[in-house]
């Protein structure tokens, strides 16, 4: 589905959608677990995370992994292959997106009950959104789970930009587990910039999804770390991209190489017309097949 196909009456109903989601929205710690000091009740968590085909707006792959906390194992993973029907439009991610990750709870809920998560991570913003109520909110608020919305680029709202004082703030967070609050020019808290490991200066964005404080969300982020990315969302990246590759790699490879041809400063450049392939080295070099 192309994205002019939303008209504004379709935007109107999502936003009402969302404000109503909105009305049952929990901010603050609600489980047992949040209050203890060592989690000692924290057994699981989950992650959650979309893998597409680049050039493909319609086959995606859905991913579920669960790791036992505090050793992070993957104890649980799916992956399923999605056909989406929405298009991509800023704001509205969880209308693209929500209804495979819901498929892929129940399905963990029906088939390994005992796996089921205490939190779930998800790729992508919580109150950190143009409404405050982005995809981790609606997955947690409509599936009555802990969600943490943790996001790998900063989205412009409410007056926070990606500036020279930004680059600033971030250059002085200077070991894991420091950070800093994104407040707009509202004056609300929206979320938090956090450094997740003393090895990657690059943060990633917190904020709250569901019956959880922002405060615990970020320390939770910070202790389920062992790269830039948390476990929980790193492994369903990981196993995602994994299901395409295999799933539509192959296919690739079967079609007619790319023909080189001369640039105007004369590097070898590919010909892609979305039809073509590329041998080994080349696709590595040429053509990035996810995003």
């Amino acid at each position: 589905m192309d994205p002019a196909d939303i008209n504004d009456i379709v935007k109107a109903e999502w936003e009402l959608k969302q404000e109503q989601l909105k009305s049952k929205l929990v901010c603050e710690d609600v489980e047992k677990w949040q209050n203890e000091k060592e989690l000692n009740s924290l057994c699981y968590i989950g992650g959650v995370d979309l893998s597409f085909v680049k050039g493909d707006d319609f086959n995606a792959c859905a991913c579920l992994v669960v790791c036992s906390y505090p050793d992070l194992q993957v104890v649980y993973s799916d992956c399923s292959h999605i056909q989406l029907t929405a298009p991509y439009i800023s704001g509205f991610l969880a209308f693209r997106e929500v209804s495979f990750l819901v498929d892929c709870i129940e399905k963990l809920k029906h088939e390994k009950p005992e796996y089921m998560p205490q939190v779930m991570f998800v790729d992508g913003n919580g109150m950190l959104h143009p409404r405050g109520f982005g995809v981790a909110c609606h997955l947690g608020v409509i599936t009555d789970m802990v969600t943490i919305g943790v996001a790998k680029k900063l989205l412009h709202v409410d007056g926070i930009e990606k500036d020279a004082s930004h680059a600033e703030m971030i250059k002085q967070l200077t070991k894991g587990g420091e950070s800093f609050p994104l407040s707009g020019s509202s004056g609300k808290i929206l979320g938090k910039v956090l450094r997740v490991c003393d090895e990657s200066s690059n943060p990633v964005y917190v904020s709250v999804g569901h019956k959880i404080s922002l405060e615990t969300a970020v320390d939770l982020v910070h202790r389920c770390s062992k790269h830039r990315i948390p476990e929980p969302i790193r492994q369903a990246d990981i196993r995602s991209r994994e299901f395409l590759r295999e799933k539509y790699e192959p296919k690739l490879r079967k079609q007619p190489r790319v023909k080189l041809k001369k640039t105007k400063d004369t590097s070898d450049t590919p010909s892609l017309d979305g039809r073509n392939c590329i041998d080994d080295d080349e696709l590595d070099c040429v053509i990035s097949l996810f995003e």
